[in-house]
């Protein structure tokens, strides 16, 4: 009898801490019995993060173009981001669904939660986010050393840039996502973040609106010293020149129109650092190209 105790208060302390009770990123509590096993990403950025957690295995499925790294160009597709298809997740049978706060539809959530798929949902704001992010994929997944792992590697890199550039003289940038409309980055975006972590000030800081659009006007009165694209893949996107004919602007006088492949520094992933270090550098050419 005394064995039959033993041996059942051993399989619930076993039980008790296997279960798995988290917040997510909109203060909701997500509660798994054990890590998950069939998870289901419901953003780009997330499924990257999720493989650099070392929970690649898990992942059954997952939205258009979640193509990083190889890997996830294999798994089965359920929608874009913005437009899950929930008859698609369902038939995964997921036992985790990850899931983007600002770039899902907070319909498309509660109709998931409804099937009785667990929702996990993040918003990360800064870079730091990154290696949070990577620490909390690991423990849902059960994927705690390889996640930890790749957190810390991801933290001494951004140490090791905040301690060359954060506190040199400040650079002002204009981060440009797209031409028609006119498109920047305001203060609480990531790349914003970067654009600090690099001893840079975005001069469009003060909008609220993650992506907000701009005039050429507002750009020429904050007449910034460096000018950074993206544009939509790894080629420099030709309107990135079409401000060399504005020969006033600073950032035109001083040859500082500069690009970084919008992977690199537009998704929140344990790449951003790569894109914040080529941030950083070419900051670092403007501020050197000063009279």
């Amino acid at each position: 009898m005394k064995k039959t105790l033993c041996l059942l208060a051993l399989l619930a302390a076993t039980t008790a801490r296997a279960e798995i009770v988290v917040q997510d990123d909109t203060g909701a509590t997500l509660r798994l019995k054990e890590p998950a096993r069939r998870i289901v990403s419901l953003a780009p950025h997330i499924t990257e993060t999720l493989f650099g957690a070392g929970a690649g295995e898990r992942l059954v499925g997952a939205v258009e173009y979640s193509d990083f790294p190889d890997a996830a160009k294999k798994l089965p597709r359920v929608g874009g981001y913005s437009k899950l298809d929930l008859e698609a997740i369902a038939a995964l049978k997921p036992d985790l669904a990850v899931g983007w706060a600002s770039g899902n539809s907070p319909a498309h959530v509660d109709k998931l939660r409804a099937l009785g798929i667990p929702v996990y949902l993040v918003q990360p704001e800064r870079i730091d986010d990154v290696a949070a992010n990577l620490e909390r994929y690991g423990e849902l997944a059960g994927t705690q050393a390889v996640a930890h792992a790749a957190a810390a590697s991801f933290r001494r890199r951004l140490a090791a840039l905040r301690g060359q550039y954060a506190a040199q003289p400040k650079v002002r940038v204009f981060y440009q996502i797209w031409k028609q409309p006119l498109m920047t980055v305001g203060g609480g975006q990531v790349i914003s973040d970067a654009i600090r972590l690099c001893g840079g000030e975005n001069v469009f800081a003060d909008l609220k609106p993650l992506a907000p659009k701009v005039t050429m006007e507002a750009v020429l009165a904050a007449d910034p010293e460096i000018i950074v694209a993206s544009g939509m893949g790894e080629a420099r996107p030709e309107w990135v020149d079409d401000w060399r004919q504005w020969q006033n602007l600073t950032a035109v006088k001083r040859d500082n129109l500069f690009f970084i492949p919008p992977d690199l520094i537009q998704r929140h992933t344990p790449r951003l650092v790569e894109g914040a270090t080529r941030l950083c550098a070419q900051i670092e050419t403007a501020r050197s190209r000063r009279p």
